[in-house]
């Protein structure tokens, strides 16, 4: 019998690896590279631990070279949706009752051989299958997939440990059972690290999952499964089931066993499931836990104070890193009309060297979109912008997806503040500017909070401190993630936990001990130690 008290200590944030001229892991990362480029993946569905091959087939393709093919992969059918639930059910009692120790070693397992064994080949898969360029591939997966799975560990110790106060003759104890049921997690294309995360938080507090993954980032995410199944994740616990989303969440939320739906996406999707669910409420053997991260429309907002050097790097790197397929990325600025022609200036320089290409050529820092309708939609919002009298495109906005999903980084003025490409989230490589008067600062902080419906992250670049205070508490509710003086992307697990609210999700905070939190049905327990043996109290004696 194992009665130690363990706790797992604090753990450092995994080290981002540069991936400089002449480096071993850079030697490391082409070769895996040049592995993945060579081979075409089977990708089968994963249910009870068994790989299933429907035969109802798709392709997974590089977005920089849509001919390339890197992966057929398998689609799974209602009955299969229905195999999976039944896999997770199944495996629940006895993952549920596990000790959370042995829970977490498992992520910790998988955490190092993310870390080591299969560092490079995820970041190559991620790279070709996603267009991240070697960098944005690092910070996403491995590094922050690795920080997701130790801090998950370490929180959970805290989450158990935190026990109510027992009076004089009481012993009061919390247990954090797992949901009911299953966690159905539908993951996006933009993060790996993500799609870990949605669930392996849940399980980390005992609970089974049945995940559909984007199928634009399927190379990576079959990569995560098998490698969960290598770290010791027992069968059922969670099934892998590529497919039809809509298909699979028809069957999904009609299941009585829904306990928990776990969600990174557009607000739209995340909207159409809740419906889905309220429909179904009276079939629930418990109300669904619900936890989302969905849309944004992120600013960022500049003072006459401001610096213009570091607005100017800001609106480059948090606008088009990973081409802005961001849920944070910077998708509208105000700026001061005072600092506008200088921040243009800097930012056209900047943009001028900046290289779009194949991420396996190191030297692109601009990569392709996912996939067609991405492009698409990205460039009827340039499209828009080059045909309205209240617009003009500064810099960039020419497209072409005749070998990869290439959309050149794209900056638009707007004389409207409520134009539509200042309010509607893109998810691609184009920023709005609003120049406005410096004697209207307070005024367009106001306009920046009622024009978005969203509110997920946006900074404030200012050297008067009272003018951050001011936007401070103006654009309050603006965004879960706020920046002063830094662009309103990168956010890193246990330093700035992450998720918005308004029409940004739940705000539950991946990464941080809030999001573990939701992933338990607590039950408080009274043991009386001298169990009372008089029914009387003595307000009912006599004088």
């Amino acid at each position: 019998m194992n009665n130690a008290i363990f706790r797992f200590p604090k753990p450092n944030n995994e080290p981002v690896k540069a991936y400089a001229p002449g480096s071993a892991e850079k030697k490391e990362l082409k070769k895996a590279l040049a592995q993945i480029s060579s081979e075409e993946w089977d990708i089968p569905l994963v249910i009870g631990g068994k790989e299933i091959h429907t035969g109802n087939t798709g392709k997974v393709v590089m977005p920089h070279n849509h001919q390339h093919v890197l992966a057929t992969y398998h689609k799974a059918g209602e009955k299969e949706v229905q195999m999976a639930i039944d896999a997770a059910m199944k495996a629940h009692k006895a993952w549920s009752e596990f000790p959370w120790v042995e829970r977490a070693s498992i992520m910790l397992r998988a955490a190092e051989l993310f870390a080591t064994k299969y560092r490079y080949l995820l970041n190559a898969s991620v790279m070709l299958g996603q267009s991240k360029n070697p960098y944005q591939a690092e910070i996403d997966a491995p590094c922050e997939l690795i920080d997701f799975l130790r801090f998950s560990a370490f929180y959970a110790g805290q989450i158990y440990e935190d026990q109510p106060y027992s009076d004089n003759g009481i012993l009061n104890r919390m247990e954090y059972r797992a949901l009911e049921g299953f966690v159905f997690s539908l993951t996006p294309f933009n993060f790996t690290s993500i799609a870990a995360n949605l669930n392996m938080a849940p399980a980390m507090m005992g609970n089974v999952a049945v995940w559909k993954p984007s199928t634009t980032a399927l190379h990576s995410n079959y990569l995560l499964m098998k490698v969960f199944q290598e770290a010791g994740v027992p069968d059922g616990v969670i099934n892998f089931i590529p497919g039809q989303g809509s298909l699979i969440g028809k069957v999904i939320t009609a299941s009585p066993d829904l306990g928990g739906f776990h969600f990174t996406g557009s607000t739209a999707t995340f909207n159409m499931l809740w419906r889905q669910m309220g429909n179904n409420l009276e079939n629930y053997k418990s109300y669904p836990k619900i936890v989302g991260e969905t849309g944004g429309k992120n600013f960022i907002f500049v003072h006459p104070s401001a610096a213009v050097d570091d607005v100017a790097t800001a609106i480059v790197r948090g606008a088009f890193e990973y081409q802005g397929q961001k849920c944070s990325a910077g998708s509208r600025a105000y700026i001061p009309a005072s600092r506008w022609p200088a921040i243009k200036e800097l930012v056209g320089d900047m943009l001028k060297e900046i290289k779009m290409g194949d991420p396996q050529d190191f030297t692109n820092f601009i990569n392709a979109v996912i996939d067609e309708a991405s492009f698409d939609n990205i460039m009827s919002y340039i499209n828009l912008a080059k045909e309205s009298a209240d617009a003009e495109v500064v810099f960039g906005g020419k497209g072409d997806k005749s070998v990869g999903y290439y959309i050149e980084p794209t900056v638009i003025r707007t004389t409207n503040p409520q134009f539509k490409s200042m309010v509607e989230e893109i998810f691609g490589p184009v920023i709005t500017i609003y120049v406005y008067d410096d004697n209207k600062y307070e005024e367009t902080l106001e306009l920046c909070d009622r024009t978005s419906p969203y509110g997920l992250t946006g900074s404030i670049f200012a050297h008067d401190r009272y003018a951050v205070d001011i936007a401070f508490n103006k654009l309050r509710y603006s965004a879960g993630n706020f920046y002063i003086n830094d662009k309103p992307t990168g956010a890193v697990i246990a330093q700035q936990p992450f998720g918005g609210s308004r029409a940004s999700g739940t705000n539950d905070k991946a990464g941080g001990p809030l999001n573990l939190v939701r992933w338990t049905n607590p039950r408080t327990i009274k043991e009386a130690l001298v169990p009372p043996t008089d029914y009387t109290y003595p307000f009912l004696g006599e004088k």
